[in-house]
């Protein structure tokens, strides 16, 4: 059984106020891309997880991983004795802004939720995921939303991206979360738009220039190319985001990076 950990988006993220805990109060307009990392469970006495792909090094030996730990809480919190051999296959940079492991933890949840037929409600889901990060209730539900308070409350929004060709850059730097949120100047920049990306934003941008000053070649890049309706970083970067009016416009953008940047990494996939 088979489940895809779909790569996210921040089609705009204003950061609002730092708040006395450390978290921040944001306002974002999540998108979902149709692909992403895959995962894969087969019949096992215990749990276990092997991680294979071309970023499968970078979580060698981790282990504490997202994707055990949803697959722990669901499994203590049915009761469930059977195990799972789970196998993720990672598609997706680290560090990256794209979800990554929240997508990961989410997919184990819809996974193995089919798996051992538990039909859990999905307001326990998404307290399980609420546990594992802000990123993961997004996550766990993949499909467009406004995203408030720490990102992890929901709107559902009538903003149709389904099918709109795009084009992730990541050009192999790992910017942490954590430091670009502290390199936050502490400014509120206003609300997010309702129902309209017109000057909307992503407010973590100029930090993560701060820590790793190469994603300003990747907006910069993508900028240039005809076609393009929207280019932004997503989340805390490094990868950013193209959309396209249409897939040739994509893939012709494709092939101009590859051709200028032939170590930056790429993804041409469509919004769910």
């Amino acid at each position: 059984m088979d489940e895809t950990a779909y790569a996210k988006l921040n089609l705009a993220l204003h950061v609002r106020a730092r708040e006395p805990d450390g978290y921040h109060r944001i306002e974002t307009l999540f998108a979902f891309c149709e692909d992403g990392d895959g995962l894969s469970v087969a019949e096992a006495d215990e749990l276990a997880l092997s991680v294979t792909g071309p970023f499968a090094s970078a979580l060698q030996g981790e282990s504490d991983n997202l994707v055990t730990r949803a697959a722990t809480a669901l499994r203590q919190r049915f009761g469930v004795r059977a195990g799972a051999a789970l196998t993720l296959d990672k598609q997706l940079p680290i560090a990256s802004g794209i979800g990554g492991g929240s997508a990961d933890a989410a997919a184990a949840l819809r996974l193995l939720d089919r798996w051992w037929q538990l039909n859990a409600p999905e307001a326990v889901l998404n307290e399980i995921a609420g546990s594992l990060g802000a990123d993961v209730p997004a996550c766990l539900v993949s499909e467009t939303a406004r995203g408030e308070g720490r990102g992890d409350r929901l709107t559902r929004v009538d903003f149709s991206v389904g099918g709109t060709p795009a084009l992730l850059v990541n050009p192999g730097v790992a910017v942490p979360t954590s430091a670009v949120f502290r390199a936050w100047d502490g400014v509120d920049r206003g609300p997010l738009p309702a129902g309209s990306l017109a000057g909307a934003r992503n407010d973590l941008e100029a930090p993560a220039l701060t820590i790793a000053p190469v994603i300003r070649d990747v907006v910069e890049s993508l900028a240039r190319i005809s076609g393009v309706s929207l280019v932004r970083m997503s989340g805390s970067g490094a990868t950013c985001f193209a959309l396209f009016a249409d897939e040739p416009s994509r893939d012709l953008a494709r092939r101009a990076i590859a051709a200028e940047h032939p170590l930056w990494w790429q993804l041409a996939t469509r919004l769910r």
